[in-house]
């Protein structure tokens, strides 16, 4: 018999159809129409009145997605709230990687592979693109509220932004931008034929794969190819007293730099977004340029460079067009789970295409292309996604093939409420709240309270603070345990 897998994805009920190594005698016996492979590894659609006979009890979940999610989860806590004790952990100050840094592609690739699944079968292409379009904005709307600016973080306990200042684009937001350009190809770029050999799967897509390498060449153009005059910034009022006027050029007058000051990603940003949308703490003033205590934020050292004070946006337009290359390469192994019948099959095709991914990035760093996060690079969108894919190979190896679950029951809760505790957690709503509570100073609230209790039974700061945060994350995957175990799913 045929077995169905169910993915849920938002608000959607995805079945994956996993058609079982049956002989035709078996078939025709429970007198169901199927149409048989030619390929042995690739399974062909199946009759909707095949499907409409699938017993209820034959669903369930792809529990390896939620636990992908949830370590996507936990890990942006453990970097966000410890990456201030361990710089090594936080984001890479330019160039380069940390375990930070892979925190945003783990986040995309899991939208692709789950956007592969969603639209497996569209009644109506129209329809589905509405609620695509619907979703994005939502979500992009709720980027904006809880990354523009207006909440200020468990430091500081007053909210409200200047519209004049608002920062348009974050993590939601490019995440909505990769949803709609994936779920967009994945509708109306994806011919419609019966996947029963290798050959039709690659003629099923390969409009996808194109859009891709088009998307990259663009960015590359742009990159390589377009010319950065010098320009000006204003300096913000907290910083005046570190120069004597409250204006700097930044002198640039070249083309093709990669380095923070005269890039093209962050001039298409000042002219489309405006400087004054942008992020105002960009990573760069943790290189030893701009700070004493570098890879940490810190003090300008001595005579340091005009443009250490400038903004940028990591989650800027032209980089989020790359990282949505990294959306259509998820996009590969939701289609690779969708077609591929075997388990071994599936974590063959899925570790080759890792380690292509990988190799290749490798040397495009040794030919030149350094990794880079904030630019989001070729090399850096290769091995990232490499990673991503590795990663999801070995847990579904561990979830879903050997059914080891208990260990990573916390992870898989997390991934069944991400955008909830994305909200809560790493921006640091709940937090705030708590803070908002506090014994005649603001310091005297019970996070501080917890996490200095530890700091002194540890004897360490930092180590408590990794204890602490650690113990976050436990909370959180209890919190959505709890959730989980109420049937409560908060989705857009």
């Amino acid at each position: 018999m045929a077995t169905t897998i169910d993915v849920e994805e938002d608000d959607e009920q995805i079945k994956v159809s996993l058609l079982s190594r049956i002989s035709p005698v078996s078939l025709l016996q429970h007198g169901e129409p199927v149409v048989v492979a030619a390929h042995p590894e690739i399974v062909p659609s199946v009759s909707p009145d095949y499907q409409r006979t699938r017993s209820p009890s034959s669903n369930r979940r792809l529990a390896s997605l939620d636990v992908f999610r949830g370590l996507t989860i936990a890990l942006m806590i453990l970097v966000d709230d410890a990456g201030g004790a361990f710089p090594s952990i936080n984001h890479s100050p330019w160039f380069g990687v940390t375990l930070a840094d892979f925190v945003m592609p783990f986040f995309l690739f899991g939208v692709g592979v789950s956007v592969g699944l969603v639209f497996k079968k569209i009644s109506s292409k129209s329809l589905a693109t509405q609620k695509v379009l619907l979703r994005t904005v939502k979500l992009f709307l709720l980027g904006l509220l809880l990354q523009g600016g207006y909440f200020h973080g468990r430091n500081n306990l007053t909210y409200g932004v200047d519209l004049g200042k608002i920062r348009w684009l974050g993590v939601l937001q490019r995440i909505s931008i990769g949803y709609l350009l994936a779920s967009i190809s994945e509708i109306w770029l994806v011919n419609n034929l019966t996947v029963d050999s290798p050959m039709t799967f690659l003629k099923k897509y390969y409009i996808q794969w194109i859009t891709s390498a088009l998307l990259c060449a663009i960015y590359m153009a742009f990159v390589y190819g377009l010319y950065v005059p010098d320009w000006e910034y204003e300096v913000s009022s907290g910083n005046f007293s570190i120069y004597e006027s409250s204006s700097k050029i930044v002198n640039c007058d070249t083309r093709g730099s990669i380095e923070p000051p005269c890039n093209a990603v962050g001039l298409i940003d000042r002219y489309l977004l405006g400087q004054s949308h942008l992020y105002q703490r960009p990573v760069y003033r943790r290189t030893k340029e701009c700070s004493v205590n570098s890879p940490d934020y810190g003090p300008l050292p001595p005579n340091s460079p005009e443009w250490c004070l400038a903004p940028f946006d990591p989650e800027g337009l032209l980089s989020s067009l790359m990282a949505t290359v990294t959306c259509f390469l998820g996009l590969h192994f939701g289609h690779i789970l969708v077609h591929v019948e075997s388990h071994s099959r599936r974590i063959h095709l899925w570790s080759t295409s890792s380690i292509i991914l990988l190799t290749s990035g490798y040397m495009l760093y040794i030919l030149g292309i350094p990794l880079c996060k904030p630019l989001y690079t070729l090399s850096y969108l290769c091995v990232t996604a490499g990673a991503s894919g590795l990663l999801l190979t070995v847990i579904y190896y561990m979830v879903d093939v050997k059914d080891v679950k208990r260990p990573l029951l916390l992870l898989q809760w997390m991934g069944m409420n991400a955008l909830v505790i994305f909200a809560l957690a790493a921006c640091e709503l709940f937090p705030a709240a708590l803070q908002g509570l506090y014994w005649r100073s603001p310091e005297n609230n019970l996070v501080y309270f917890t996490e200095r209790t530890v700091q002194a039974m540890l004897r360490s700061e930092r180590w408590g603070t990794l204890v602490f945060v650690l113990l976050e994350i436990v909370f959180w995957g209890l919190l959505a345990g709890f959730l989980h175990m109420k049937n409560i799913y908060i989705r857009l």
